[in-house]
Parts: structure tokens; sequence; C-alpha cells
């Protein structure tokens, strides 16, 4: 079961900012009320902003949920305060056209697959909302907790065909299992059935919440846990096994890039059969948005895995918003077709709906 304690510092989970959170128990009624609560309370939606002719597609950007607000903080786990003019004005003021929406982490998973499958379903239902309520702002990446896998399949189903959401915003392990744990695997088939987009989120493991002390997890932690499950899922053959999934991955692959010639070493000691060609040629069939990974240094290692056409557009809303991002790309010196396939090209080939 999820640790709270051991996962947290004394701020929030992807920056230093102090956050005071209180300790009660939860109960599973509670996330029904809220449900009801959440979705009937029009003044939520009611916010709207002018509309953008063109623009950019943002694949990292979070949405919070009042009721997923509650139920964190009744987990004793800090919530970023968020509003949906919030991201709006961000979105706006950093040229951004469309956001999609995804959970923030830890998510929903605390042991309990009932109280999962509940908030995963306020979680989408909510996006969902937003989605339909300011036309072409939002897309979503919905929510499900692959450890419960009845749920999971039961929730694909209705995210994608009643919600019509763009894909699904999973995290790089749950419950200290990696995605190319075998477990996951009824999961994996029904998304490459749809050849679905699915976007990875990382957070600290159990292992790993407060190694350094004053270095939150953060800091070094999220980075290394992309590489972790971008690892798990080259070197299972689950990737290979599950051709059709695009796979998005955080904050440009996060220590993928400095790792890669141990990867390829690993290949070539431990000779994985499903791995002829070694490692990179999984490695450049993923894809990697930009947010927190855009400084000269990030973008030159991610560049000698993958070209333009497999990076995307992020800010990590609301942790960070749209200049940083921004000025990283301009940095750099993409040229013009380069940018238009990070601001938004890539992105709607992944997610031809979003065209419209």
């Amino acid at each position: 079961m999820f640790d709270a304690k051991r996962r947290l510092l004394p701020g929030c989970l992807c920056c230093d900012a102090p956050v005071e959170v209180s300790r009660r128990g939860f109960l599973a009624s509670a996330v029904s009320a809220a449900a009801v609560t959440t979705l009937s309370s029009g003044s939520l939606f009611a916010q709207s902003a002018p509309a953008v002719k063109a623009g950019r597609i943002d694949v990292h950007h979070h949405m919070v949920p009042p009721a997923h607000a509650e139920f964190l903080t009744k987990k004793s786990v800090p919530a970023i305060k968020w509003s949906v003019q919030a991201s709006l004005e961000d979105m706006d003021k950093s040229g951004i056209r469309t956001a999609m929406l995804s959970q923030i982490q830890p998510g929903t998973w605390f042991g309990d697959a009932a109280e999962s499958r509940a908030m995963s379903r306020i979680i989408n239902e909510y996006g969902a909302r937003l989605v339909k309520d300011h036309p072409g702002r939002f897309g979503l990446f919905a929510t499900i907790t692959p450890l419960d896998v009845e749920g999971s399949l039961k929730e694909i189903e209705y995210a994608f065909d009643t919600l019509k959401a763009d894909g699904l915003g999973l995290l790089t392990s749950y419950n200290g299992k990696y995605l190319g744990d075998p477990s996951f695997e009824p999961v994996w088939a029904e998304l490459n059935r749809r050849k679905a987009a699915i976007y990875i989120h990382p957070l600290a493991a159990d292992c790993c919440g407060d190694v350094v002390p004053g270095i939150p997890p953060g800091s070094i932690e999220y980075a290394t846990d992309s590489t972790r499950t971008i690892a798990h899922l080259v070197f299972t053959g689950t990737s290979q096994k599950f051709p059709d999934i695009r796979w998005i991955f955080s904050h440009a692959g996060g220590t993928l890039p400095f790792l890669t010639q141990r990867f390829i070493t690993q290949q070539k000691v431990q000779k994985h059969p499903f791995l002829p060609n070694g490692p990179m040629p999984e490695f450049k069939k993923f894809y990697y948005e930009l947010a927190q990974g855009n400084t000269k240094a990030q973008l030159y290692g991610l560049s000698q895995i993958v070209d333009s056409s497999h990076m995307l557009y992020g800010t990590d809303f609301p942790y960070r918003d749209g200049a940083e991002i921004n000025a990283g790309l301009a940095a750099w010196n993409f040229n013009a077709a380069e940018l238009a396939a990070i601001d938004n090209g890539t992105a709607r080939t992944l997610m031809p709906q979003l065209k419209g």
C-alpha cells in the first residue's frame, strides 16, 4: 500500500513550495458524494477564455478536481492549488491552444480497488466536462490504475467510448510495480488494440522519497523513475509485444539520455532475444515531452536519441508555466519545421481527433 509519509517532504510533490495538509481518514462513501457535488456544480465550469485560433498543444498539463484535492488531503498528501481559470490564463499567455488534462501524482491508488475506481471515474468525468465546456481548449488523458485490471478495462471502455478521451495519463509505477510488469498485460493488450496514446508521469518510488536530506524527490527521483519505467518496458519486452501503443514520457525522458550507453552494454551482456539490435531502436520509438526538460544540456542529450518529430510541447502546469518551456525552446534555436512538430504537429499525429 502507498505510504504517504515515506514519499513526502515538506512541500508539494513537484516543487519546494510548503503545503499544509490535514490528516483525516477517508471514507469511501465520501468519494461518491464528492462526485455528485463536483459534476453538478456549474460554477466550476462557467469560466471561459478567448479562443486561440492556432497554437501549441500542451501534453503535460495537470488538473486538480476539487474532489481529488480533498481525497489526497485526507490521505495526508498535498495537492497543489489549481483552477480552470488559471489554466486558461496561462494557456492564452503562452500561446497554447489545447491543454491535455491529466491527474496529479500520486493518483488514486492507496490499496483499495473500489476506492480507486470511484476516484478515477470522478477525475475522468470532471476532465470530460471541461473538454465539453471549453471547446478546443482542453483534451483528456483519462485516469486508470493498472493494478486493478478489471476496473481498468471497464474504465478504458467508458473513458474512450463514452467520454471520448484522447488517451490515458498514467504513472511510472503502481505499488512498486513498473509498467513492464506482466500483470498489467491485459490492460496493454486492450490499449494496443485501440492504438492508444499513453502519457506517463513520474513519482517517487517507495524506496527513494527522502534519500538525500533537504532535496525533495521532484529534484532527482522523478527523472530517475521515468527512466526506470522506460527501461522496464524495453527490457521486459513489453514495448515490443504491444507495438501500437504510443508511449509519451515526461521531462525529456528523465535521465535516459545520460544512461543509454549503460543500457546498450547491459544488452550486450544479457543478450535479450527480443532486442537483437539493442535497446536503442525501442527508445527511438517513444515520444518525449519537454516540460522541465528543455535546457540546452537536456535537449542535446535527447536529440542524440530522437529528432524533433518525437518531441512534444509540455509545461507541467500548475507546477511550472508556459514561459519556461517557451524560453527553453527559443534558446535551442529549433528551425520553423522542428518547432511546428514540437508545438502541435506530433501531438496531432498521435491524437488525430485534435485536428478538429
